[in-house]
Formats: C-alpha cells, structure tokens, sequence
C-alpha cells in the first residue's frame, strides 16, 4: 500500500506529539522523584544500602548512578510507546484505504479488486473482501445464466406447444365449419389432432419429469436389479418400434450375473430415452446394441450403442442440454423437445454417476457410468469432480 504525502505528514506529526508528550511526562515524573528524595531523608539512605547491595558481574561493579538506569529503562518504554503509537496509526491509515476501495467497488465497480499486500490479519480481510466481491459476481452471473435459462424455457415450450396446437385448432376448426368433403376426409382430420395432441402431452410429461429430478431433495427408491434381465425386457419392449426402422436391437450376454441398487422406475425412463434416440436419430443403421459390464467393485458401466450416423464433433458437448437438438431444427419430424437426454443425464446424477458420450464413423456410444450400491461413490474423470449419489459435485 502506497501512502501519501498527506498520510505520511499525518504519521510524523503522530509520532513528534507522542515523544513530545513522552518527554514532559518523562519530566514530570524525574521531578517529582527528585523532590521526594530531597524532602525523605530516610528513603536516600535506604537506596543507598540497596545500591550498595546491588553488585553485576565477577569483577562485583556496583551501581551508583540510579538516574541513567532509569533514564535508560524511559527510553526503552518511550520507544515502545512511540512505535505502537505509529503502528496503530498506520493500521488506521490502512483500514481507511480498504474503506475507501469498498465504497470504490460498491458504486458498481465490481471488476475492481483491492491489491494491498499488507501484514498480519489485515491482509486477511483484504483477501476475505475480495473473495466476496468474487462470490458476488459469482451469483449475479448466476442469477442472469438462470434468467436467460428461464427465457430460454419459455420461448422453446411456447414454440413446442404452439405448433401442435395449431394444427390442432385449425383442423377442429375445419370439422367444426363442416369444411371437409367426405367422412374420410372427418378421419384425416381428427387423426391428425389426437396425434398432435399425443405430441404436446409427451412434451408436458417431458417437462414435468425434468422438473421433477432437477428439484433439490429428489427421492429414488432403490430397488436391488438384475441388470441382464432388464436389458432382454429393454430389447422385448422397443422389437416392434425399431424393426419398423429396420433396426434389430440385441443385448450382449455376460458371463456372470450384474446386479446394481438404482431406482428401477427412473433407470428404466433412462435407457427408455436413449434407445427411443437411438431410434429417432439412427437413420441408415442397422443395430442397437446394449451392453452392461462390471467395470469394478463400486462402479457399472451399461452402453447403449448404435451404428447410425455419428454425432458433430461439436454437438458432444451440448447434446446433454435441455431443448438442445443436434439437427438444430424444432420442426423436424424426428422432433422432440430436447428433453430425453437432459432428463436421462439428471437421473443419473440422481444415482451418483454420469453418462459419457462417444462417436465416431463405426458407433455412437453413450456409456452409463453407475455406482454399483447406493453407498458407493465414483468419479467423472473429464470433470475431475466427485458425484455424490444425490447429484450434487463435491
């Protein structure tokens, strides 16, 4: 810390009061010493014989001269008084530049920060309100990434709820103007509004599951689960589905049997979305394949990977955020929401783990890392972070 000339005047003048008020009460006191011993005899004479007694070193010198040892002993005190006097100042002085540098930062200069580099706990506090104002900005950026993230929401439910929904009105209202010329022509027309009306319910179920697992305190209800088993009712249930997009979904058989502690409702929602994607997305492949190993004691692994067209290179890092599609276009008929991944990666969060992502020109593999009990607890190696089983990176 720099000070001014205008400080440093205020520090000597501090210091010539203290040793010009030292030296009257340095006087003050020889005084009335000299006068008391002037006017008591008996007392000269008994610090004469402690005198006397008062020998230093082998050589026996003794002290005679009792006014330099008390000269020499207010010298020292009125050093030390002078000096803490002068530090107690210039700790004044300090506060009043941090005062100053937060009265700076409060009138909206938030990218300023106070570079003291000052002694003892001061510098504590100068490190403590810096630290601050960085939490500060921390959570103002926060706050804005939050509301542009709530925009964000808005505009893409607006945009997912009102296409479908206008179809649905403009074909009811043309069933309700009898503005059709046939009853096959009635048919077309409410098929397509219970279709589009099935489309907008996927996107509200959609969003009240990826509310439901963001929200803080998220209960799971474990269940003990035979992973090979739940992957033949995976490949039982999406048969029909993908053999209408020529695409033959199979299981990998493990030798020895796998069981995990998950929730099977919300796991099951998982692999419901990724192979559902697969599907969607897989255009041109001919395989699904799902594929559970041990990697070790606490942690599963479980892929689900297809052979369609690979994921850009550029789209593996967004492709886990909500409304987020790697077509880039909301009205494609391969379109979701957006959601099924998103929902998929909070669930399991939920459990502890993390899906990891990879594609190329052969496969695109999405890898469920899952701990293999509740208890157990592993780590994303590209974060560097550890997943506790509630979600949340310690």
């Amino acid at each position: 810390m720099k000070l001014t000339g205008r400080e440093k005047t205020e520090l000597f003048l501090e210091g010539v009061v203290t040793v010009i008020l030292l030296l009257l009460l340095n006087l003050s006191i020889i005084v009335l010493i000299n006068e008391t011993l002037s006017t008591n005899p008996g007392l000269q004479d008994g610090i004469f014989i402690i005198k006397r007694s008062i020998v230093i070193g082998p050589n026996h010198y003794q002290i005679w001269s009792w006014e330099n040892i008390f000269i020499a002993a207010m010298f020292v005190f009125d050093a030390a008084v002078v000096y803490w006097r002068l530090i107690r100042r210039y700790h004044q002085i300090e506060l009043r530049h941090i005062i100053n540098e937060l009265h700076y930062i409060a009138n909206g200069h938030l990218d300023h920060r106070i570079d003291f580099h000052l002694s003892g706990n001061t510098q504590t506090v100068v490190e403590s309100i810096n630290a601050l104002v960085d939490s500060v900005i921390e959570s103002i950026e926060e706050e804005r990434a939050i509301e542009h993230s709530k925009d964000e929401l808005i505009t893409n439910v607006s945009h997912d709820l009102r296409t479908p929904l206008t179809s649905i009105l403009g074909y009811l209202g043309l069933i309700q103007d009898k503005q059709y010329h046939s009853e096959e022509d009635l048919l077309k027309y409410t098929e397509i509004a219970y279709l589009k009306s099935k489309q907008m319910k996927s996107l509200v179920d959609n969003l009240f599951e990826y509310t439901k697992v963001q929200q803080t305190g998220t209960q799971l209800s474990y269940n003990r689960i035979d992973v090979d088993q739940m992957l033949e009712q995976l490949v039982a249930s999406f048969e029909l589905e993908a053999n209408k997009h020529d695409l033959v979904v199979t299981a990998d058989d493990n030798d020895s049997q796998l069981f995990i502690e998950a929730d099977a409702e919300k796991l099951g929602r998982v692999f419901n979305n990724l192979i559902a994607n697969a599907i969607k997305y897989g255009v041109g492949g001919k395989h699904i394949y799902l594929k559970a190993t041990k990697k070790n004691d606490e942690e599963a692994v479980i892929e689900v990977i297809n052979d369609g067209p690979k994921i850009p290179k550029e789209s593996l890092n967004q492709i886990f955020e909500r409304f987020y599609r790697v077509e880039g276009s909301r009205n494609k008929d391969t379109g979701g929401a957006g959601l099924g991944l998103a929902i998929a990666q909070s669930i399991v969060q939920l459990h502890g783990g993390y899906i990891d992502v990879t594609s190329d020109d052969e496969f695109t593999t999405f890898a469920i890392h899952i701990p293999i009990t509740r208890n157990d607890q592993i780590t994303n190696p590209q974060s560097h972070q550890l997943i506790s089983k509630q979600g949340e990176k310690k």
